[in-house]
């Protein structure tokens, strides 16, 4: 049953960055967080019931190479995604940021430009411009509550760049690209020569309405021009085991990739990780159907409330991720108070929405991946919060 989730966790005093690093980061103990993007729920049961079988084996050496796991993965993304991927075309990295940062650096040279579409996740920028490669900006178009691509300026900047980083579904603004949104990007890059790297770690949490289409699977002919970068991390609340999966189906470019990852020592994976990979994606299935249900709850709530209770705030229920992107321009606030009001007036940790790029001033991100009542709880914050503020 959906209830299950509603059981809240202390996650506080358990090495949790999203709960024990919240009082510092926002100057209060009494902070309720909903900023780092995981899950205060449980894993599922298959999970953590496979990780105690592995440490009740009690060996933990090196993990053999990961082709079981990658079965795992096959099987899902054919089963829930309809992409039939190869395990071939597999390899494990310690985290998909890790991976992003990897693949900037190996197939792109220094002051190359990278193209992304901010707002976006904060990384995305440190990866390109960490590696002394450029971020060239193609900012999403903001309409009537909702984002879109432009396209127009993305042809016109795809004929300088070389990779394009694509969120999709697209973190912090929650929207689901549709086929024929994927299909323009596609050509738009192809045209141009651009290698295509997908971050598509939140495909799996998406609700009624829309789906995720893994960008490679689209019969455009052309997978061999997009690597893809997964995880069971967001879907399971498995963060934590730093494990993730590159899907690179040109065999060129998976040998580059690969001798990166060995000759920076990071080829080998966790075996707690693995184990935990393959047991969610062979088993994980009816817990996430049940999550669904009341992740898209939780959306619900949180739209009609702040409709209904904080008219300042403008929010749009997420087609997919369990993040909320909050319009908060009409508290006239400038960004830095902006920030500061919600952990010091209405004592909750939410993201900060200009770490998202200058197109996010004005807003800020909000986690509703928790149980009702911490949710209900952190909105009634920010309505009095609101309320007082006149």
């Amino acid at each position: 049953m959906t209830t299950r989730f509603d059981t809240v966790i202390t996650r506080q005093n358990s090495g949790s960055t999203k709960w024990d690093d919240a009082a510092t980061l926002f100057g209060s103990k009494d902070v309720l967080p909903f900023w780092v993007a995981d899950m205060d729920f449980a894993a599922p049961p298959a999970v953590t019931e496979a990780l105690a079988a592995r440490v009740e084996h009690g060996i933990f050496g090196y993990p053999s190479p990961h082709s079981y796991a990658y079965d795992a993965v096959t099987a899902w993304l054919e089963n829930r995604h309809n992409w039939q991927a190869n395990p071939d075309w597999m390899l494990s990295t310690p985290g998909v940021v890790t991976a992003i940062t990897l693949a900037v650096q190996t197939f792109t040279n220094p002051n190359d430009k990278v193209i992304i579409q901010p707002p976006v996740y904060p990384p995305f920028f440190s990866c390109v411009e960490s590696q002394g490669r450029t971020v060239l900006e193609n900012p999403l178009v903001y309409e009537d509550g909702e984002y879109r691509m432009d396209f127009a300026d993305l042809a016109a900047k795809a004929k300088e760049a070389k990779m394009l980083i694509l969120c999709s579904p697209h973190n912090p603004v929650g929207r689901v690209w549709s086929q024929s949104e994927l299909t323009r990007l596609i050509n738009i890059c192809l045209e141009n020569n651009v290698l295509i790297l997908a971050d598509e770690i939140h495909g799996d949490l998406v609700y009624s309405g829309h789906q995720y289409i893994p960008l490679a699977s689209l019969q455009t002919g052309n997978a061999d021009k997009i690597i893809t970068l997964t995880a069971p991390s967001k879907t399971f609340n498995t963060a934590g085991l730093y494990t993730s999966i590159a899907i690179i189906p040109d065999s060129k470019l998976r040998r580059q990739f690969s001798q990166i990852l060995q000759q920076l020592g990071i080829s080998k994976s966790n075996v707690f990780g693995i184990t935990a990979l393959e047991a969610a994606y062979r088993h994980g299935g009816p817990w996430l159907d049940e999550l669904l249900v009341y992740l898209e709850g939780n959306a619900e709530y949180l739209t009609e409330f702040i409709t209904g209770n904080i008219p300042a705030i403008k929010v749009s229920k997420p087609q997919g991720t369990y993040l909320a992107w909050l319009d908060c321009r009409n508290l006239n606030l400038p960004q830095q108070e902006l920030a500061k009001f919600f952990a010091s007036n209405a004592k909750v940790g939410l993201n900060d929405g200009a770490t998202f790029g200058r197109q996010g001033s004005g807003f800020m991100r909000l986690n509703f991946g928790c149980p009702r009542p911490v949710l209900a709880e952190g909105l009634n914050r920010i309505a009095q919060a609101v309320n007082q503020l006149g």
